[in-house]
């Protein structure tokens, strides 16, 4: 008997062991998980503060050219045109709008050019969260806007959490959108069929990555290892 009650105690020390460390380990995951929010929220006030004094330009109509690969289409009729194969989250192509996107812009407010915004959604979950919120933009006249805040906030690491319908909705509040419409279209993700629509179609134009310009149809094959506005306009004027 006495043995049989020395094993009792042992056991129940074991068990008492056991739950201590499921508990603290449970404190740990939980206290990991709190600060992983806080700073994930701390990441994205930080992220936003790009965009705070941003200048809202004049609502520019597009359409979707279904036709087309579905690509965000504007100026359609201009004599030249540009494709743009674009992810949200690529980090290259922040770097090709940096340089080019000021320039792009004034071609299609001077309706000098029909340019077509190919939103292809390869990176992950938030490319297709952010690509959806694109077309939506779309949809109100103000995807130039929206496209270039989304760029403006891009976080350095891809797949980071931040492209939440939570900060896409943000994003757009700072450019203007804050319509039910536009509102309902990203929490919804209403615009899946295009998003799936335009990253099919990077097959049939043989894209292999991003960012990819055609002008007039004709790939455009760089010179320089990065992008220079000037090789960039050069190629459109001769194109």
């Amino acid at each position: 008997m006495a043995k049989q009650a020395k094993a009792t105690k042992a056991a129940s020390g074991d068990n008492f062991t056991r739950w201590l460390v499921i508990g603290m380990v449970t404190l740990v995951v939980a206290t990991g998980a709190i600060f992983s929010v806080i700073s994930q929220k701390s990441k994205a006030e930080a992220s936003f503060t790009a965009i705070k004094d941003f200048k809202v330009g004049e609502a520019i109509p597009a359409t979707v050219d279904l036709a087309n690969g579905s690509g965000i289409t504007i100026n359609t009729g201009a004599a030249k045109t540009i494709d743009l194969w674009e992810d949200p989250q690529c980090p290259i192509c922040n770097t090709f709008e940096q340089a080019n996107g000021d320039y792009i812009d004034e071609l299609i407010r001077s309706k000098k050019a029909n340019v077509t915004f190919h939103v292809v959604s390869f990176i992950g979950d938030e490319s297709v969260s952010a690509a959806n919120a694109e077309y939506c933009a779309a949809d109100e006249g103000r995807y130039l806007d929206f496209h270039k805040a989304v760029y403006l906030v891009q976080p350095a690491l891809e797949n980071s959490g931040f492209y939440t319908t939570e900060n896409l909705v943000k994003i757009g509040s700072y450019v203007g959108l804050t319509s039910k419409s536009f509102v309902d279209c990203v929490t919804n993700v209403s615009k899946l069929d295009l998003v799936k629509a335009a990253y099919d179609s990077m097959a049939k134009y043989n894209v292999k990555g991003t960012p990819t310009v055609f002008f007039n149809g004709k790939l455009w094959e760089r010179k320089n290892s990065g992008f220079v506005l000037d090789e960039f306009s050069a190629a459109f004027e001769a194109s």
